[in-house]
């Protein structure tokens, strides 16, 4: 009994000591800290630094171009051995077929210059389904691309490209009868509270699009440098996640509903340097549906934005529809929108409606040039409803209020209007400000406004 008794604290010290070495191992993974200025407070934003980090090159497990099974197993591996002890796992030059990845924690999806990671059109290779969103109700849907699930210390880098094949995805861009009764089953869930785990997208007829790129629930995330080619759905989708740094990536996506970033229900977001050429908005802020953002009760909130270029898109930044756990605290600046720009419609705009509850404060847009608007600089609406019009009834109203809103040095060559706010008349939109805003050509009226208290425009100019 004696010798079991010491065997049996030998295995446990051995235990021990195995814990506390890929502890320590773990810990190799360091993180940087972005200081970050803002009108609303000094942020400080972490971000995994792998440079010192063990590289794992997906050669090594046995990835061979144009086999996408060998590939999505070769990079598998790797991850699954660099999650151990903080890596990077190594996309080499050429071009490398696979299905969808899944990140861990502490490693690093290094795609290399030249390299180009291009994924598969079948959808059953992002099956099985997997907790995720659709339009700001949770789900079980088809895997996004690249996938992150309650992750931290997670990158995306390198100068390569990673490409979406939509020749089956775009077959879905339509919304047709079937599709329309799935989305508004899904919003009947969420009202009802269903759990989540009941909420099965993968039917068959739904054909509800995964996003590209989801970090979801993750803190501590870098996505740099990377080019990005096409998308069945969201580009860039921060979902729940913290302490996130996006730079100088560049995102080419014109099928539906390609917006190119969209935090929500995420804080302390830095996105700077980054060049946008897409068919939806540059970048869209949300937090939620209805309930699901009233469950969850988790903000967007201190996210910056700044020095980015944007080619084409419907807006520069939008905040909202979905928007009903809050958004706060939003500092956009020196933004340049191209003058080939053919779809913009605003800078800035801000949208919700009478079922979506929530908030919209302290939002500071500064230093952004542009050439020609279809709408105009600022626009704030708050009866936008799109397809959930008809689609659906209002199950709960809950009104939106929307404050403290800052432009200032803003120019533009020509669009209809300076401003437009439509706001509710039970719950005005208020503390409106605007400064040095200059328009040289205006199609329309420069302000208009409705139920709007305390709305401001100084020192702005318009050449007739």
């Amino acid at each position: 009994m004696k010798n079991v008794s010491i065997f049996r604290c030998l295995i446990f010290l051995l235990f021990c000591f195995f814990s506390l070495t890929v502890k320590s191992q773990r810990n190799k993974v360091k993180l940087n800290k972005e200081f970050v200025k803002t009108p609303f407070s000094n942020l400080t934003i972490k971000s995994p630094n792998f440079s010192s980090a063990k590289n794992f090159n997906i050669i090594d497990y046995g990835a061979v171009p144009n086999d996408k099974e060998k590939n999505s197993e070769a990079i598998k591996n790797a991850i699954n051995e660099a999650s151990l002890v903080g890596g990077n796992v190594i996309i080499p030059k050429g071009e490398w077929y696979t299905k969808k990845i899944h990140l861990k924690s502490n490693v690093n999806l290094h795609v290399s210059e030249e390299a180009t990671l291009l994924f598969s059109p079948d959808p059953n290779d992002y099956l099985p389904a997997v907790f995720t969103t659709w339009e700001g109700l949770e789900c079980y849907n088809y895997s996004p691309l690249i996938y992150a699930f309650d992750a931290q210390n997670v990158a995306i880098t390198g100068k390569g490209t990673i490409k979406a094949d939509n020749s089956e995805w775009s077959k879905w861009f339509s919304r047709p009868p079937a599709h329309m009764e799935s989305i508004k089953l899904l919003y009947n869930w969420a009202q009802e509270r269903v759990p989540v785990e009941q909420r099965n997208m993968v039917n068959g007829n739904s054909n509800l699009r995964p996003q590209f790129i989801q970090f979801n629930r993750c803190k501590n995330v870098l996505i740099e440098d990377i080019n990005i080619r096409n998308s069945p759905f969201w580009t860039v989708h921060l979902y729940l996640s913290k302490n996130v740094v996006v730079r100088r990536i560049d995102v080419n996506a014109h099928g539906h509903n390609n917006d190119g970033i969209d935090p929500e229900m995420s804080q302390n977001i830095l996105i700077e340097n980054c060049v946008f050429d897409q068919g939806d908005d540059a970048i869209a802020i949300k937090s939620g549906r209805n309930p699901e953002g009233w469950r969850l009760k988790k903000p967007s909130k201190n996210i910056v934005i700044r020095n980015c270029l944007v080619k084409d898109g419907h807006q520069l930044v939008a905040i909202g529809s979905e928007l009903s756990g809050g958004i706060e605290n939003i500092y956009i600046e020196n933004c340049k929108v191209s003058d080939t720009n053919t779809k913009l419609m605003h800078l800035l705009f801000i949208k919700t409606n009478e079922r979506m509850g929530g908030y919209v404060k302290n939002v500071y847009f500064q230093n952004v040039q542009a050439n020609t608007i279809s709408q105009g600089i600022l626009g704030i609406d708050t009866d936008v409803l799109y397809q959930w019009r008809k689609l659906v009834p209002t199950v709960v109203r809950k009104l939106t209020p929307i404050t403290d809103v800052f432009l200032t040095d803003v120019r533009a060559s020509s669009a209809k209007f300076v401003v437009k706010i439509n706001g509710n008349d039970e719950l005005p939109v208020k503390n409106i400000w605007m400064k040095n805003i200059t328009l040289e050509k205006s199609a329309e009226e420069r302000v208009q406004i409705k139920n709007v208290k305390n709305f401001k425009l100084e020192n702005s100019f318009e050449n007739l």
